[in-house]
């Protein structure tokens, strides 16, 4: 009897702690949503190729087309886009859009966080602070009178998209979207990877923003790094290295 009595405890524990850990599985799925953020002097639809792969690979990708009018707006377009999904999502940000991730990254709905040559501010910092004290090598970004910011033409391959054929930095020079100055002023207020896990990506021959910072941010904020050879739009012309460290952080951010 007392055998028997064993037996049915052992078995109802059993029972119990398979029903546990298979719960556990089905919570711990890997993100399927992520959401692309653009950064200065350009346009969502320069994430197509990185979209494609991971579209491609069961992904499901939005873009958002923030208006690059003030920190705020575009954190605002940001979050708008996140509470879409029907999960939790990874954000990622290249450029100045690191900023706005950093910033709408603290939504619970963010699981992860992707910085794609981007700024990723402490709380309090903002672009014009960080590339103050090390700024990129470039000298081609001008103000308009009415304070908005722009790239010389004339430098745009050089010092933005080297690595991009110039047929296609043409029309991107041409068709730049112009920021204002605040949202290269305003600070950030929550950086949202002191609490959230995040991945970089160092693109080592910016000339936009400057490689060193990039390597000192992602240093500071515990970011899983990986470094490539490429200009400041790693995401036009290394879309399989982005695509892939995206694929990393959603198999690792599981929710």
């Amino acid at each position: 009897m007392k055998t028997a009595f064993r037996r049915t405890r052992f078995a109802a524990a059993l029972a119990i702690s398979l029903s546990v850990f298979g719960a556990g599985a089905v919570t711990a799925a890997p993100v399927k949503n992520i959401v692309l953020v653009h950064g200065f002097f350009a346009d969502g639809s320069g994430w197509k190729a990185v979209s494609d792969i991971l579209i491609r690979d069961g992904y499901k990708v939005s873009i958002v087309q923030e208006p690059e009018t003030s920190l705020a707006d575009d954190v605002k377009a940001t979050l708008g886009v996140v509470h879409m999904q029907d999960g939790p999502s990874i954000l990622v940000g290249h450029s100045y859009g690191g900023a706005v991730v950093t910033e709408a990254g603290n939504d619970p709905q963010v699981a992860g966080l992707v910085y794609i040559a981007a700024y990723q501010p402490e709380a309090g910092e903002s672009l014009a602070t960080l590339t103050e004290k090390n700024p990129g090598a470039t000298k081609a970004i001008k103000k308009t009178p009415d304070n908005f910011l722009y790239i010389d033409p004339a430098q745009f391959h050089a010092d933005f998209a080297a690595d991009v054929p110039e047929k296609e930095t043409r029309f991107m020079a041409a068709s730049q979207v112009m920021p204002s100055v605040q949202a290269f002023t305003a600070p950030v207020s929550t950086a949202a990877w002191k609490t959230k896990p995040s991945w970089a990506l160092v693109a080592t021959l910016d000339r936009t923003v400057n490689p060193d910072l990039e390597r000192f941010m992602a240093k500071r904020a515990g970011s899983t790094t990986v470094e490539v050879a490429s200009s400041h739009v790693a995401f036009l012309s290394h879309p399989a290295d982005v695509a892939k460290l995206i694929e990393q952080a959603a198999s690792k951010s599981v929710k």
